[in-house]
């Protein structure tokens, strides 16, 4: 690689792509994310620079390259069982509460990155249909959604490594919902993986072909996205919910000023939102 650094012109060209692809905004000092996360793409493709390669992808002269970059770009580290609160309210209060429907309930992971909140929201479930083997009877349904081809597909495996597995994960439940792969990582069983349909989907688009959902988790998501966007994906996720249906953030997010769909709710800990 004979260029690792990027025009100024080109960074603002790629920023204004990378928006209108998949709704993220990069700040003025995202640079180097930009070269850390692209740069292993210029040998893969075998291009001379990093400045080439962002020319073929805003050009969009490349097709498999220009997937490859927002493939990069939009993929995250997570860890199971984050924040916990969300975990604990789901399993006290939201379980609970919606199982008095009487019908199946529906949960979206809508951004599920390595897989790490879709298979803990099916432990959750499954640790409360342990404990209260009357209450969830109608079963539940959990769609998981990522716009990275490459995160879905190691979703679906559902194998992972042993630091994967240290972040977040208590050994009670290493013990119960994975089973050894046979080449020193471990695999969710299948009583987990069954709870969770994983597919395409991009925020910006719309989730009409979802349905509708009993509980909605958007959790480390809007952070990424302009005002504008905020507003469309929370007011889209307001048309996807059911009456009476929950919506769950990251613990630095906020609806104010976006959408007025909601009603917040405090748990202690944490906040989570019901639809109005």
């Amino acid at each position: 690689m004979t260029a690792i650094t990027i025009k100024d012109q080109e960074y603002r060209d790629f920023c204004r792509f990378l928006e209108a692809q998949c709704g993220i905004v990069l700040g003025d000092s995202k640079q180097y994310l930009v070269r850390s996360r692209l740069s292993p793409l210029v040998s893969r493709f075998s291009l001379s620079s990093l400045s080439e390669l962002l020319q073929l992808v805003i050009s969009g002269r490349n097709r498999e390259l220009r997937v490859a970059a927002v493939d990069a770009m939009t993929t995250n580290e997570t860890l199971w069982f984050r924040d916990t609160y969300p975990y604990t309210v789901l399993a006290d209060k939201i379980l609970p509460e919606l199982a008095a429907n009487k019908r199946p309930l529906k949960i979206w992971s809508s951004a599920s990155s390595s897989g790490q909140e879709p298979y803990s929201i099916a432990m959750i479930v499954l640790e409360t249909q342990g404990r209260r083997p009357g209450m969830l009877t109608s079963g539940v349904q959990i769609t998981a959604t990522d716009i990275s081809q490459t995160m879905l597909d190691t979703c679906r495996a559902g194998v992972y490594d042993n630091l994967a597995l240290s972040r977040g994960l208590s050994p009670d439940r290493r013990r119960v919902f994975f089973e050894n792969n046979g080449d020193g990582r471990m695999k969710v069983n299948d009583k987990v993986k069954r709870m969770v349909n994983f597919r395409p989907q991009n925020l910006k688009d719309s989730y009409a072909l979802l349905g509708k959902f009993d509980v909605i988790f958007c959790r480390n998501v809007l952070i990424y996205f302009s005002p504008e966007m905020k507003a469309k994906v929370l007011n889209q996720m307001a048309a996807s919910l059911n009456p009476g249906g929950y919506l769950l953030l990251g613990a630095s997010e906020s609806l104010t000023g976006l959408t007025d769909k909601f009603e917040m709710i405090r748990c202690n800990p944490g906040i989570i939102y019901k639809l109005k």
